[in-house]
């Protein structure tokens, strides 16, 4: 069975166009962009092991990602999502199905990532607080293909996001989530979103 991955893609602002329209004209629609210091920004999409296969060849002979200067993309697995409906709006056009977690199981921490409607950073990190989490870190981003909410959420999101980032304790991770979606999820104003990524060493956790 295909695994779920996270997609970051870096590379110039200039390029931000190109890269949005090759990845809309594979059919992976949704994005969420940041920008960087240095003229840079910084995509996050969903992708299955063979659409990534499909865009990795596509980087590669259509925009020459591999000419230095062009940019870089990788995928990082996924752990765990909240929501079935959340994982179909953010794998429109693949073909995925929910298997077993990440082959990562035996990670202490993961990264839960949170993407929300902007201005609603308080209340998720309130409601990760309450089940035992840290502190997080806020990202402001934009994004694209929300036009699929409608069809797999019921419901319209808005293109300006924050992205929340929070290193949780694998024992607490799904209580955390659970919190989160209780308070802040999509029947909520900030229309969150979560997963977690594996991490695989930490320092200044306690």
């Amino acid at each position: 069975m295909s695994e779920l991955s996270m997609m970051v893609t870096i590379t110039e602002r200039s390029k931000l166009t190109t890269f949005l329209s090759f990845y809309r004209e594979r059919q992976v629609p949704v994005q969420f962009i940041s920008l960087a210091l240095g003229d840079k920004c910084v995509f996050a999409s969903f992708v299955t092991d063979e659409k990534w296969e499909e865009l990795r060849r596509g980087l590669r002979r259509e925009l020459q990602i591999d000419v230095p200067g062009m940019g870089i993309a990788f995928t990082v697995p996924l752990s765990s999502i909240g929501g079935r409906r959340e994982l179909q709006f953010l794998t429109e056009h693949q073909n995925y199905q929910k298997g077993e977690e990440s082959t990562m199981k035996d990670t202490k921490y993961e990264l839960l990532v949170v993407i929300a409607n902007h201005g609603y950073s308080d209340l998720i990190m309130d409601a990760a607080r309450g089940a035992g989490a840290a502190g997080g870190t806020v990202i402001h981003a934009k994004g694209t293909g929300m036009e699929g909410a409608e069809k797999f959420l019921g419901i319209s999101l808005a293109a300006e996001k924050e992205m929340i980032y929070i290193v949780v304790h694998r024992d607490k991770r799904n209580d955390i989530m659970s919190a989160i979606m209780r308070d802040a999820g999509m029947a909520s104003k900030a229309k969150s979103i979560c997963f977690t990524l594996p991490v695989s060493a930490t320092a200044g956790l306690r």
